[in-house]
């Protein structure tokens, strides 16, 4: 198991990002800024102080999935972002059995969404932001998670979507840093927007791996005039989010910020 003397985990899922730390004795250290994403979404923060994270990893090829509930109540639809980082490497046994049906019968949710297993591929992160969780957590299937944002949207509206090839906003304060010396993997707009893949998805092809991602671009379906690319870096790359980031996901899950 991976140990770090401070893990950062930061929750990707279509569109919402949010980051907490924990310590190398495997206590929780203050969550940062939730990074909700898409103008029909508000990020419920739970309040607290600021936190400034020294940037951490390694993260790269490290393995996490998310269970997001949603229930409905009147007008509004309130959606729980949980996830497997900090707890456990999201356990392929339980997960491979996991169902949306277990999911809202635990829960009490009307729907849900399984999202994972995800692999960064990011080398570090940095993150800024104000405390958002609660410390709850809730164990699907016999995965413990942990409760990282809740969203509230119009009834019947996406609360995550997954279009794919669509850029989409996110609200967070992040740097994502690639080393000198290793792989990124790009898609590239038909404008020339450049955007760099930050995880990989096991969600629709389960065997999908690290290494098979500068081959990846033969499997996409890839909409006219997008690209998909790599390159080994020759200096460090960083992605500096600024308060804002603007994510896709291709059409395998897979992630990826505007460079």
């Amino acid at each position: 198991m991976h140990r770090w003397s401070s893990f950062c985990a930061l929750v990707l899922s279509s569109g919402l990002a949010l980051v907490a730390c924990r310590s190398d004795d495997g206590t929780a250290d203050p969550p940062t800024t939730p990074d909700g994403a898409g103008a029909a979404s508000t990020i419920a923060d739970s309040g607290g102080p600021s936190t400034t994270a020294a940037p951490v990893g390694p993260l790269r090829d490290v393995r996490y999935c998310e269970v997001i509930p949603s229930v409905s109540q009147g007008s509004t639809t309130t959606t729980y972002v949980y996830n497997t980082l900090t707890f456990n490497f999201c356990p392929p046994q339980q997960w491979n059995t996991l169902t949306e049906d277990d999911v809202n019968q635990e829960f009490g949710s009307q729907g849900a969404q399984l999202n994972g297993p995800r692999h960064w591929v990011i080398d570090q992160l940095t993150a800024t932001g104000g405390a958002t969780a609660s410390g709850e957590t809730f164990t699907f299937g016999g995965i413990e998670m942990g409760l990282r944002a809740t969203l509230s949207t119009p009834a019947g509206q996406p609360t995550v979507g997954d279009q794919f090839y669509t850029p989409n906003s996110v609200a967070r304060d992040t740097i994502w840093t690639y080393d000198a010396g290793k792989e990124i993997f790009t898609l590239t707009a038909p404008n020339g927007d450049v955007y760099v893949m930050q995880s990989y998805a096991q969600i629709k092809d389960p065997t999908l791996t690290i290494k098979q991602l500068a081959e990846l671009g033969s499997k996409l379906t890839l909409p006219e005039g997008w690209t998909y690319g790599s390159q080994t870096l020759t200096e460090d790359l960083l992605l500096n989010s600024n308060g804002m980031a603007t994510v896709v996901n291709d059409d395998y899950y897979n992630s990826y910020q505007k460079q």
